[in-house]
């Protein structure tokens, strides 16, 4: 099963680029897609087309703002949008799918950076998600969560920590809930598999970042314990331009 996630910042934008011609050659089984910034009725018609999946989607009640997409070949076994918590819900940031033996989370993270009340408001999304995912690892379910984490958990993720120590995504209280999450059964799966190497998913806009491999890893798979064993690959598509992220695909059996 092959999971491809994708923060396409606005997706009538990357589809006017033919951004996701990369994409449909990987032979994705799902796509996970944040900050999507529409409804599917502000799609054309040729827009819709182009997608080649169905799809379920969770938009913010905000128009032109955040919201998220997830895609499939096989349709989902279980959809639930939302954490129950009209906080969260109304900014479109969760789709909950199950695909057989596996639950699937696509996630749009808040970001902290346009002041400490979104830190603050960022923090609790991570504990609300986690107390959900606590409570399915309690039941003997098989998790990952995918998305736009909004977060670099080491040092190693970005190119300049020194930095941005008091940067939001570079926080001690940010990087802190990421480890809550792996301290609650979640492996963060490509550092798990590749300890020392360096690769970014984001770039800033300004400055020629990307082509100046001034980055950060903030797109990531966290999987269940359990799951690991079951883990090909997990590749990072820093070559596929369309946004400022780059696509994150997830193989597993």
């Amino acid at each position: 099963m092959k999971i491809v996630t994708w923060n396409v910042n606005g997706i009538r934008a990357a589809l006017a680029k033919n951004a996701f011609d990369p994409i449909w050659l990987r032979t994705p089984d799902v796509v996970c897609l944040q900050e999507v910034k529409a409804k599917p009725e502000q799609l054309t018609v040729e827009q819709r087309e182009s997608l080649k999946m169905p799809f379920v989607w969770n938009p913010a009640e905000r128009l032109g703002y955040s919201g998220v997409a997830t895609f499939y070949l096989e349709k989902p076994d279980e959809v639930l949008l939302g954490m129950e918590d009209p906080r969260f819900d109304i900014e479109g940031r969760v789709i909950r799918t199950r695909h057989r033996d596996l639950i699937l989370f696509n996630v749009y993270f808040p970001s902290g950076q346009r002041g400490y009340d979104r830190v603050e408001y960022k923090l609790e999304f991570y504990s609300s998600l986690l107390g959900i995912c606590d409570e399915l690892h309690k039941n003997g379910e098989n998790l990952i969560i995918t998305g736009d984490f909004n977060t670099a958990p080491s040092p190693i993720d970005l190119k300049n920590p020194k930095q941005n120590q008091k940067t939001s995504g570079f926080l001690p209280e940010e990087r802190a809930w990421v480890q809550k999450y792996l301290d609650h059964g979640f492996v963060d799966i490509y550092r798990k598999l590749y300890p020392d190497r360096v690769q970014y998913t984001w770039w800033t806009y300004t400055s020629r970042a990307r082509q100046r491999g001034v980055g950060w890893r903030i797109d990531h798979f966290l999987v269940s314990e359990a799951l690991v064993p079951r883990v090909k690959d997990v590749i990072i598509c820093d070559d596929v331009p369309g946004s400022d992220h780059c696509p994150v695909e997830l193989d597993i059996t």
